[in-house]
């Protein structure tokens, strides 16, 4: 038995990709905590005040991610400009946090890129193969 992951963040300016990707980890039964988010603002401003603790304890609502699948090319602020700023957060609070670009680009300087964030590489479709290979690469071994 696979443990669950404390929660996921889905990013993403597409709605349908991010039912789609949430309805594959709920199905996956991944965690039981999964929010989405339609750029790297609303995103990074979620997880500047999850890291200061700058919200109610009881709220369901917020929760510190295990994983964080995040688009590339979106509006307001891109993935590139959120990793900048997501690489100024506490590194205690990011240290258990896998980073996870999910694009349709296969262009080189954005695998570059993300191999400069720490951030593992998938490219769209998430799939079933996709999810499990994060999960065993990073959480393997990791019980409830």
């Amino acid at each position: 038995m696979k443990r669950k992951l404390t929660g996921v963040l889905l990013i993403d300016d597409d709605d349908t990709t991010n039912f789609l990707n949430q309805r594959l980890l709920d199905r996956m039964k991944v965690t039981e905590h999964i929010r989405t988010f339609v750029n790297g603002k609303q995103a990074f401003d979620y997880l500047y005040n999850v890291s200061n603790n700058n919200y109610e304890e009881e709220s369901q609502n917020y929760f510190k991610p295990e994983l964080i699948l995040l688009d590339i090319n979106m509006p307001v602020m891109d993935g590139f400009e959120m990793l900048d700023l997501y690489e100024r957060l506490n590194p205690e609070f990011r240290r258990n946090i896998i980073m996870a670009v999910l694009t349709t680009s296969t262009h080189p300087q954005d695998t570059a890129n993300s191999r400069k964030y720490n951030a593992e590489y998938l490219t769209k479709p998430l799939t079933v193969e996709k999810v499990n290979a994060l999960l065993n690469k990073h959480f393997a071994g990791k019980q409830i």
